[in-house]
């Protein structure tokens, strides 16, 4: 079940990424000149979506993956093309629209199914892995265990994610962009200490089933993002 944060959030999102941040998104995920500090941006989420593919098998024919919040596609292609049936999810429309128009003619086998909604709907089904790439860090802790819980009752082998590790410079950003008026925020990330989640997870429904993998953290000038992995025993 969602609460009632979680369904607020979700909302602010889909406004955001579907309309004001939309052509900039494009623009960063896309081989096109960007500014310097997107251009850290970019290097650091390319770094995060090949660590994330790297807690994937290398074949995933015959598996079924769900890419949580998938943007303009990138990550789901790279799982499609080692086999895998990936079901691509986004709040966003417009950029679920995009990531049509840059599915590769050739998926090696596999393939992509994409559509705009809740990452959460039950309708999905179930998967062998769901990857969730900067998707829950605009949530607070109670709804990121929340989501995760949602995750792990429909997988069948891991649920990858990352979140926002909280560090005295990222609290301090977060803290100063709580200044700005809210018409020129972008939706806030939720910053948490990786060691504090899995405190919390070690409390939730999943532990019943899944233990803790593996975990890394990339860090460039502008872009802080932590890998975690839960696995089913």
């Amino acid at each position: 079940m969602t609460s009632i944060t979680y369904e607020k959030r979700r909302g602010e999102l889909e406004t955001y990424f579907d309309r004001t941040a939309a052509g900039a998104w494009a623009r960063l995920t896309s081989d096109a000149p960007v500014s310097g500090v997107r251009a850290t941006v970019r290097r650091g989420r390319d770094e995060m979506r090949n660590t994330l593919l790297s807690y994937l098998p290398a074949d995933l024919t015959g598996k079924r993956v769900l890419d949580a919040g998938c943007g303009t596609g990138a990550l789901a292609f790279e799982a499609a093309k080692r086999g895998a049936e990936v079901i691509a999810i986004d709040l966003s429309a417009t950029l679920v629209d995009l990531a049509r128009t840059r599915t590769p003619s050739d998926l090696n086998g596999g393939s992509v199914t994409f559509m705009s909604g809740d990452m959460l709907s039950p309708d999905l089904g179930a998967f062998d892995h769901i990857v969730a790439m900067d998707s829950i860090i605009h949530y607070a802790g109670a709804d990121m265990v929340r989501v995760l819980d949602g995750f792990a009752a429909r997988a069948r082998a891991s649920v990858i994610f990352t979140v926002a590790p909280q560090t005295p410079m990222l609290q301090l950003l977060w803290i100063a962009g709580k200044l700005f008026p809210k018409s020129d925020r972008s939706p806030a990330i939720e910053p948490i200490r990786p060691t504090d989640l899995w405190a919390r997870l070690s409390r939730a429904a999943l532990a019943q089933h899944f233990d803790n993998g593996r975990t890394h953290r990339v860090t460039t000038s502008f872009y802080k993002s932590q890998a975690m992995e839960l696995v089913r025993r």
